[in-house]
């Protein structure tokens, strides 16, 4: 198996409001947020020329973050404000945007400080 891996980087706000109200995380505050997408090919499934994908192939995606994401509120742009913006569900989410563009998207890892990441990876099969 393939993988390779590649960053994007967004500055965002959120408010965690499925909190209690003394936990910090329920305040509106903002992340210099990082985004590594994980594709995989098995080597009969690499292109011609031997990649995954072309990395220059992910420009839409980059795209997208620059205008769906960058120097949002989170809270309105995660399904309305249906969907709570934590680090999880905001991996989730952008892997559901993206799985049926980037076929070989495997995962996708989020990160709001340099020590924190959480990553959505679906169960195969």
């Amino acid at each position: 198996m393939f993988i390779i891996t590649k960053e994007f980087h967004f500055s965002a706000s959120h408010v965690l409001d499925r909190l209690p109200s003394w936990h910090q995380c329920a305040r509106m505050h903002g992340h210099n947020y990082l985004v590594v997408l994980e594709l995989s090919a098995r080597s009969g499934e690499l292109t011609d020329a031997g990649f995954v994908r072309d990395y220059g192939d992910l420009g839409a995606f980059k795209k997208w973050v620059d205008t769906t994401l960058d120097h949002r509120h989170l809270n309105e742009v995660l399904d309305g404000g249906r969907l709570s913006p934590s680090a999880e569900n905001l991996a989730w989410w952008i892997y559901g945007q993206w799985c049926e563009s980037l076929p070989e998207l495997t995962a996708v890892t989020v990160s709001e400080t340099p020590r924190t990441t959480a990553t959505y990876r679906p169960r195969p099969g």
